[in-house]
C-alpha cells in the first residue's frame, strides 16, 4: 500500500460511522503497529524507533522525537514528516511516541508528559543518546504537547518544532520557563487550528492565534520584540525573533497552507488543505535543532 493511500484511509477513518472505522482501522493497525513498547506508570506505551544505518553506538547521537496529531499513530508520523530520511542523511535516532487510544482516537494529554520522559531514559538505556541534543516536535496535538514538554522538561529538552500546533495546553500548565529555542511551521489557511485563532470544528475551545503564541514565547525567551520578516518562497515567509542568548523563535508563516507537513507526504486536500513543497519542515527543523544543543544556563 503507498504512504498517499495511507494517508488517504487515515482521513476517510475519521469521518466513518464508528462500527465501520473500528472494523477498518482495526485491519489498517495490525498492518502499522508500533515496534516497540515500554511501560510508563504502570500502563504499556507503544512507540517507534528508527535507527540510522550509520548508527555507532560509541558515539553519542542525538535524539528526535516527532509526535503523532490526534486520530493518527506512529507509522503515519513517519510517513507525513519523512523524519527517517533526514535521521539516515544526517545521522540521529527518532522517536515516534503513540497516544493513547481510551475511548477514542489516539491522542495526547498532559500525563504523556511522564510517558515521553520515561520513553528518552528507554532510549538512553538501549542506544548511546547524546545528552545535550534531545529534541522535541509534532503535527498539531504533538506540537501542542511539544510545547509542554519545553516547559516541563527543560532541563533535557534542547529545542522543539510545531506543525499546525494546536495549542490547546495552556500556559499556566508551564511550571518552568526558561529559554528554550522554538521553531513553528503554520498554515493561513488550516481550518483545524486557526492560524489567525478562535474555534474550529476540532473543539469548541478557541485557539490562540498563532502570532500571539510567537510573541508569548518571544518574550519568554527575552528575545527582540520586533521579528525579522523575510521571504523564503512565494508561499512562506519567515518571522524570526532574534535573542541574545541563543534561543531564537522562528515561525515559517505558510500562505494558503492547510493542516500539514510542508515538504511532507500529502495528506489529502479535500480533508487537510494545502501542503506546501516549498520549504521541507523537517529538513528546516533538523538545521535549526543542530545550531541549538541544550542552554547552558540551564
Amino acid at each position: 500500500m503507498s504512504s498517499r493511500t495511507a494517508l488517504t484511509i487515515v482521513a476517510i477513518l475519521i469521518g466513518l460511522p464508528a462500527v465501520v472505522a473500528g472494523i477498518e482501522a482495526a485491519r489498517y493497525f495490525a498492518a502499522n503497529r508500533s515496534s516497540d513498547t515500554m511501560v510508563s506508570s504502570g500502563e504499556t506505551r507503544e512507540y517507534t524507533l528508527h535507527v540510522p544505518p550509520g548508527y555507532d553506538a560509541n558515539r553519542p547521537t542525538p535524539l528526535v522525537i516527532t509526535i503523532h496529531g490526534a486520530s493518527i499513530w506512529p507509522a503515519a508520523q513517519q510517513e507525513i514528516s519523512q523524519w527517517d530520511r533526514v535521521a539516515d542523511r544526517e545521522g540521529f535516532i527518532v522517536a515516534y511516541p503513540s497516544g493513547r487510544t481510551g475511548q477514542g482516537p489516539r491522542h495526547f494529554d498532559v500525563e504523556d508528559v511522564t510517558f515521553i520522559a520515561d520513553l528518552i531514559d528507554e532510549v538512553q538505556r538501549t542506544h548511546n543518546i547524546d545528552r545535550t541534543r534531545i529534541y522535541a516536535n509534532g503535527l498539531s496535538n504533538g506540537g501542542g504537547l511539544s510545547f509542554l514538554l519545553s516547559c516541563t522538561m527543560p532541563d533535557r529538552i534542547a529545542a522543539v518544532g510545531l506543525v499546525a500546533a494546536a495549542h490547546l495546553f495552556q500556559w499556566s500548565l508551564c511550571k518552568d520557563l526558561r529559554p528554550v529555542p522554538m521553531i513553528a511551521f503554520h498554515g493561513t489557511a488550516d481550518d483545524a487550528a486557526l492560524y489567525e485563532g478562535g474555534r474550529s470544528w476540532v473543539v469548541s475551545i478557541p485557539f490562540p492565534s498563532i502570532p500571539t503564541v510567537t510573541a508569548r514565547w518571544a518574550r519568554r525567551n527575552q528575545c527582540a520584540p520586533i521579528p525579522v520578516e523575510s521571504r523564503v518562497a512565494l508561499d512562506v515567509t519567515r518571522i524570526e525573533y532574534p535573542c541574545s542568548n541563543n534561543a531564537p523563535v522562528v515561525l515559517y508563516r505558510i500562505e494558503g497552507g492547510g493542516h500539514t507537513w510542508p515538504g511532507g507526504r500529502y495528506l489529502p486536500e479535500w480533508f487537510a488543505g494545502t501542503t506546501t513543497q516549498s520549504i521541507d519542515a523537517s529538513s528546516l527543523m533538523w538545521e535549526f535543532f543542530k545550531a541549538h544543543p541544550l542552554l547552558r544556563l540551564r
